[in-house]
């Protein structure tokens, strides 16, 4: 009877029974377990309320690719992360900067922080107010919803609206005072070390100038220069106000609610790891694009400044493609520092959506079982907003100090740089009017060289006499002039005024005893009167006319609607080849010093050009130890001595009457300029 039964009661059992008895007689789970490994599934995303679902399910796809990254092949890593490594056609024309830690980046540049200490302590004690504003505005948030809100009360409200407009006007007034010291404090330390950097490359030798690309040196001393502050200063301000607010938010979310703040506080490590991940790369991207924006500048200076020889070999094209290639290295780097930040903020939004989404599913379960007040939830998620913000504030912040680190290295890079040539710890004066040149067996050869440019030369000059040194190109007529100014030490030998080896005395009282004319005519983009002056500043304004008329300038300044205060224009474009040498004539009559040296004066110009600067510059030249450079033996002609150099030694010395006698190679340079050599070849063979 019990058989036929349970045999009646499956027969007439619904459909949706039938399935359920045929499921319990072919599984041996228990009626509610829905299998797989035991406890696992309390974290299966499908139990889960359904709007819930998609998030986990991202979050945990991303934790699962997390793992394998760090878990993958270092060359899979490698492979990966060379898709953020700056990529450019071919190496650029300026160099990379050696790597610095940022312990060394504060010892160089902390000393120009220094002064301003007291403002600096003033605006890190205005620092905190910000934070804490904000974290007293959520606790009024809180009692705002817990007392007005939900109970409909509108009695607290008078009050918790006053503190609000008192918080709000506090933190403007400290907001302003932090704006306006950081601001000022920046830009005083900017103006200190950009100053500082000039006046030391100015005082580097003259070998730094001659290795350097001077595009690359402007963008140094302006753009890098700038974006040091953010290390120093404002970024440790930033730096200290990031770590306050975490510091405040991270307190209050563990008085309101620490096992929720425990929780919340989890996503930390992820934040770390992702930013130290980052960190590296970031950096390589920023010194990149330093580096590029150098090697544009470099590039544009170059072809700027040449112009002339650009248009007249219709080369724009070219100089055009140089830019280019530079401007897509630069292109390259900054699409890798682009590609980094957009793989860095999604990664730090999913950190964070996924733990707002976890405390407010925690917190709501807590709310419905009275554990937690809606004003106490409400509170917790906007200061757990609230700490998160400065968490990503500092992975910008690690940005922008990659970037200016970058720079860092390139002004460090030149404030290593030490002049080859510098006045000696007891480095002397000289006074008196003297003026007596010697050079005694010098040789020398220049930095990086293997061969010698001078060899074993020597030769003396005094008041009143006029030495010309004549030679081929290439004879180390110039090289000779570098010594004198002492841009550069002999290598062998010594080089001697009034019985001093150059050495000896500070280089200041040195180039104030000589007068220059170089080869190329040096000017300013600024007026004649001000580039004659250049060469005695405070001169008079009579002075300057004197100098302009005993330079044989005061004829053509008469012509000039302006006169003296005419604009000569960048390297003096508006002035022939013969009035720029004049104006520097005048410039080394103003500086009246007892030593001259023209270093090929008339290099450029034409006959009648040289015809109207022959008699300034024997003007110039009366009574002062003149030592004249040149090929041109037109000035050679007048000189009391000739020394005659040839591979950098010298093989004849004499007038020139006396070297027109002999069959020398003084004779065939004459006869070579007069026409009488056509080739060169029999003499140097």
């Amino acid at each position: 009877m019990p058989a036929v039964q349970v045999a009646a009661t499956s027969v007439a059992a619904p459909p949706h029974h039938r399935a359920k008895a045929t499921s319990a007689q072919t599984t041996t789970r228990p009626p509610h377990d829905p299998g797989g490994i035991p406890g696992l599934n309390l974290l299966n995303p499908r139990n889960a309320p359904a709007w819930l679902r998609p998030f986990l399910y991202a979050l945990l796809g991303a934790v699962i690719a997390f793992f394998a990254a760090v878990a993958a092949p270092p060359s899979v890593r490698r492979k990966l992360l060379g898709k953020f490594v700056p990529v450019a056609e071919r190496d650029t024309i300026v160099a990379a900067s050696p790597s610095l830690g940022i312990r060394t980046i504060f010892r160089w540049f902390w000393p120009f922080a220094r002064p301003y200490r007291g403002w600096l302590l003033v605006m890190l004690m205005l620092i905190p107010i910000g934070p804490a504003v904000a974290a007293v505005a959520v606790l009024l948030f809180k009692r705002l919803v817990d007392q007005v809100l939900v109970p409909h009360s509108f009695g607290p409200f008078p009050t918790l609206a006053a503190a609000y407009v008192g918080l709000t006007l506090l933190g403007g007034v400290a907001s302003f005072f932090d704006d306006y010291l950081s601001t000022l404090i920046g830009e005083r330390f900017v103006l200190d070390l950009r100053t500082h950097m000039f006046r030391h490359v100015q005082n580097l030798s003259l070998d730094f100038f001659e290795r350097r690309r001077l595009g690359d040196l402007i963008s140094r001393l302006t753009s890098d220069v700038a974006a040091i502050e953010s290390i120093m200063l404002s970024g440790v301000a930033s730096l200290l106000g990031y770590l306050l607010r975490i510091a405040f938010f991270a307190g209050l979310l563990f008085y309101l609610r620490w096992d929720l703040a425990v929780i919340s506080l989890a996503a930390a490590p992820i934040f770390l790891v992702t930013g130290r991940r980052f960190a590296r790369l970031r950096r390589a991207a920023a010194r990149e694009v330093r580096r590029r924006s150098g090697a544009m500048s470099a590039v544009a200076e170059e072809s700027f400044s040449n112009i002339q020889l650009v248009q007249a070999y219709n080369r724009q094209s070219t100089e055009t493609e140089r830019f280019r290639v530079e401007s897509q290295g630069s292109l390259a780097a900054q699409l890798a520092s682009t590609r980094l930040r957009a793989v860095y903020g999604p990664i730090v939004e999913l950190v964070e959506i996924a733990g707002a989404l976890l405390i407010i599913g925690i917190g709501t379960w807590e709310l419905s079982r009275g554990w937690i007040s809606l004003g106490g939830l409400l509170a917790f998620l906007a200061l757990l907003t609230q700490l998160y913000s400065p968490i990503r504030g500092l992975g910008r912040l690690d940005s922008s100090l990659s970037s200016a680190a970058a720079s860092a290295e390139r002004i460090v890079e030149l404030l290593a740089e030490q002049p080859r040539v510098d006045d000696a710890a007891d480095a002397r004066t000289l006074t008196g009017a003297g003026g007596t040149v010697e050079v005694d067996g010098v040789s020398f050869r220049y930095p990086g060289e293997e061969s010698f440019a001078l060899q074993d030369v020597s030769f003396t000059a005094s008041p009143g006499d006029y030495v010309a040194i004549v030679g081929p190109s290439g004879a180390g007529k110039s090289t000779l002039t570098k010594l004198l100014l002492r841009f550069y030490d002999p290598s062998h030998g010594a080089v001697l005024m009034d019985d001093n080896d150059l050495r000896t005395l500070a280089l200041a009282s040195l180039r104030e005893r000589i007068a220059v004319v170089f080869q190329e005519t040096l000017v300013f983009d600024a007026t004649i009167a001000e580039n004659i002056a250049y060469g005695r500043p405070g001169a008079t304004r009579e002075e300057i006319a004197r100098a302009a008329e005993a330079a044989a300038l005061s004829a053509f300044v008469d012509t000039l609607p302006d006169g003296l205060d005419t604009v000569v224009g960048q390297k003096g474009r508006r002035l022939s080849g013969g009035q720029r040498q004049r104006v520097a004539i005048a410039r080394a009559f103003l500086r009246d010093a007892p030593v001259l040296l023209l270093d090929e004066p008339t290099t450029g110009l034409d006959a009648d050009a040289i015809a109207q600067v022959i008699d300034p510059l024997n003007r110039l030249a009366a009574g002062r130890t003149t030592i004249v450079i040149s090929h041109d033996l037109t000035l050679a002609r007048t000189a009391n001595r000739i020394l005659v150099l040839d591979h950098g030694t010298i093989v004849e010395t004499g007038t020139h009457d006396t070297l027109l006698a002999h069959d020398g190679l003084y004779r065939w340079l004459y006869q070579l300029r007069a026409g009488e050599r056509e080739h060169p070849s029999h003499v140097r063979a």
